[in-house]
């Protein structure tokens, strides 16, 4: 069956000769998934909410009229417009009437051929038909419809494992363009246990991209760094993201995560970065830095690297966590290298003053994030590396101590 077949842009309404044709079914390939909600379309909306925000600067001035002209014209989706409306303050205009009532005629339509089908034809073409409706929604109509649209295409008897988890990664799609994360997570864990389950290879590895970034969003970060570095080198996410932005989930949580051999290996020597490094070079000459210990450059590429945060979707909400974590990452380094430092030779070593490192040290140190103390009068770092087994010890008497407290209150209940 063709994609073309599948796309609902070939037809505002469906057709009700040559149906096998014309319509078509979720499949695991990136090129035949579906090709809305347009992700990118998302990416650029947020970077107008952050410049509407005063959060990014250097607006681009087509911007603006691009993303109106593609939700006018070629999606024609006057839910969304709206809601840009309350967001960046655009005016209404005379089409978004008339838009509503060729889609109220259309979903009728499409119900029509939903229940034609149903009495001419076999489930496969009653999936077909409910398919390209939900498809029909995910481009030009609200969450709330598309995602009804979608549970009609799962309800449906008999659809195997393999749809399942296409239909439910596309809904989840829907549900990531207008950012209810919560629906979006509750989507993919659906579609993960169907893929333990059964789904081919193609599926599953797809699935890891799309739970990858839902825990991004969740600030899982360790948890999707190494499903976002398994499939760095079979990527086929394209609906979902674009592959350069991939590279840099990729290696923005990697770095927080992975040893310095592996991130030498996987995030600064890997060939699938080394060919997209020319596209992220703000992120590569971060991870860069910090591998050849330029504390210095370090320190200024996370400057650079916080507007590549801002301007994302997936790593805007927790850019403040990013660049916390990327500071106490590049202190940690500098300091296991030493016993004891100077204050004023560090904060030469990170091109910041002395006042500025005195008072990130101490708040990193408080909150128990550095091993080291700072000695005032003498301008003084030393550091305080934990011992493991006197750490495993202490870990033993304190869970031994809460075991015998546990047992000593059962021991109570039970004389009673």
């Amino acid at each position: 069956m063709s994609e073309d077949g599948m796309d609902v842009d070939s037809a505002s309404t469906p057709k009700t000769e040559n149906t096998k044709k014309k319509l078509g079914q979720p499949s695991a390939s990136s090129e035949s998934a579906s090709k809305y909600p347009k992700m990118d379309l998302a990416q650029r909306i947020h970077k107008l909410v952050m410049f509407s925000k005063g959060k990014l600067e250097n607006k681009e001035m087509s911007l603006e009229e691009e993303v109106k002209k593609e939700i006018l014209e070629e999606i024609e989706n006057p839910s969304l417009y709206r809601s840009l409306m309350a967001t960046l303050g655009w005016e209404s205009v005379d089409k978004l009437q008339e838009m509503d009532e060729k889609h109220a005629q259309s979903m009728k339509e499409f119900e029509e051929k939903v229940e034609e089908v149903k009495e001419n034809a076999g489930d496969m073409e009653v999936l077909d038909a409910r398919l390209l409706a939900a498809r029909y929604a995910a481009k030009s109509l609200s969450k709330d419809s598309a995602v009804e649209m979608y549970e009609k295409v799962l309800a449906l008897p008999k659809l195997s494992s393999g749809k399942k988890i296409d239909a439910l990664m596309e809904c989840a799609r829907v549900a990531s363009f207008y950012g209810d994360l919560k629906k979006n997570i509750e989507l993919i864990e659906k579609a993960s246990k169907l893929a333990q389950d059964g789904g081919d290879w193609d599926r599953r590895n797809r699935l890891k991209v799309y739970s990858a970034l839902s825990k991004l969003l969740s600030r899982d970060v360790k948890e999707a760094s190494g499903l976002l570095v398994d499939c760095i080198a079979t990527f086929s996410c394209n609906e979902l993201c674009s592959y350069t932005d991939f590279l840099v989930y990729t290696v923005i949580s990697n770095i927080l995560h992975l040893p310095r051999p592996e991130l030498k290996k996987k995030a600064i020597d890997g060939p699938e970065i080394l060919s997209g490094s020319k596209d992220i070079p703000e992120v590569i000459k971060l991870v860069n830095a910090l591998y050849d210990c330029d504390y210095n450059l370090y320190l200024h590429a996370m400057v650079e690297v916080h507007a590549v945060l801002v301007a994302d979707r997936f790593l805007e909400p927790h850019a403040g966590f990013f660049m916390r974590e990327l500071h106490v990452l590049g202190y940690k380094q500098f300091l296991d290298s030493y016993k004891s430092v100077r204050l004023d030779s560090m904060a030469s070593s990170f091109g910041v003053s002395t006042s500025f490192l005195d008072l990130q040290l101490s708040r990193f140190i408080s909150a128990g994030r550095l091993t080291a103390k700072i000695d005032k009068f003498g301008g003084v770092v030393e550091t305080n590396r934990p011992d493991l087994k006197n750490a495993q010890y202490r870990d033993m008497i304190q869970e031994g101590d809460l075991l015998l407290n546990r047992i000593q209150k059962l021991a109570r209940v039970v004389d009673l």
